[in-house]
């Protein structure tokens, strides 16, 4: 990637839109490696939901939830490890407390610092936005999900999936205002997102994905705040759904005929393009007939 290709990934907290009381969406503006962020609020303490990407990002993130918190305690959580998300909690030390699930704690630890150098190596901005940068090391992990008393009333559910984008994936849930935070297991506007790098990373799973948001979208949310793109309804996670569905299907039609993986990209590439000409992220469809064809296998 160049430096043309990679723009800055500036979080614009100034942006900030208020999408039920006392539950803020900093959003990304359509900018490539800048994640939808939350602030959700109640009597007694403040959550914040992923961190933006390197520490200037995230001392934005973190004025702005100290200024709303107004003295109450505050929370980090991320959807999942990958930098956007996560690489900047370390700005949230002994200002926060950063609790996780499990597996996205292990993923961290695993794979952090593999990511770490593949996002520094974009160079240009990104690499910029990473100096100084470690890995983060969560203060509270948990296996079967949280539940965080916020006071008021307002409890947040920290819900992990399984594999589905990544092996650690979670949701944040606010029941009482009908809002899910899906990190990139939803996208709006743009191909979904499959980290299939073989040999390195292979934890991706269409096929786990495609029944997390089936179980997700039977929960019928008011608002869906995907990890990028346009915030939305329940149609966020069908559309979602519906694409990896089509994506299996036209990719295993071609694999139980015997044809060969290249050959399969290009036709599969070609007529989701022509299908959704409109979407961003089309090296992406590669990286996901790629991850369906190892699991037609299985």
């Amino acid at each position: 990637m160049t430096d043309e290709l990679m723009p800055d990934p500036a979080v614009q907290v100034a942006g900030a839109q208020e999408i039920a009381h006392d539950l803020l969406v900093i959003p990304n503006h359509g900018v490539g490696l800048v994640p939808n962020i939350g602030i959700i609020g109640g009597t007694q303490a403040v959550l914040v939901v992923e961190t933006g990407i390197g520490t200037a990002n995230a001392e934005q993130v973190l004025a702005l939830a100290s200024e709303v918190a107004g003295g109450r305690r505050l929370y980090l959580t991320t959807t999942h490890f990958h930098p956007e998300h996560a690489f900047g909690a370390q700005v949230f030390t002994d200002r926060a407390t950063y609790l996780v699930n499990r597996a996205q704690a292990d993923d961290l630890k695993a794979k952090g610092p593999g990511y770490l150098e593949m996002f520094r190596g974009f160079g240009g901005p990104v690499a910029r936005r990473l100096e100084g940068i470690r890995v983060p090391t969560p203060d509270l992990v948990y296996d079967d999900g949280h539940e965080l008393d916020l006071g008021g009333g307002r409890t947040v559910r920290l819900r992990p999936t399984g594999r589905g984008h990544t092996r650690g994936d979670q949701v944040v849930e606010v029941p009482d205002a009908g809002v899910l935070f899906t990190g990139d297991l939803a996208e709006t506007g743009q191909f979904a997102i499959f980290p299939w790098f073989p040999p390195y990373d292979t934890d991706v799973s269409g096929v786990r994905w495609l029944g997390v948001m089936d179980r997700l979208a039977a929960t019928a949310p008011r608002v869906v705040v995907p990890g990028h793109g346009e915030l939305g309804g329940t149609q966020v996670l069908t559309g979602v759904r519906d694409y990896l569905r089509e994506l299996r299907d036209e990719t295993w039609l071609r694999r139980d005929s015997a044809m060969g993986e290249a050959e399969i990209v290009a036709e599969v590439r070609a007529l989701l393009i022509e299908r959704h000409p409109e979407w961003a992220g089309r090296e992406w469809i590669e990286r996901g007939v790629g991850c369906l064809c190892a699991e037609h296998a299985a």
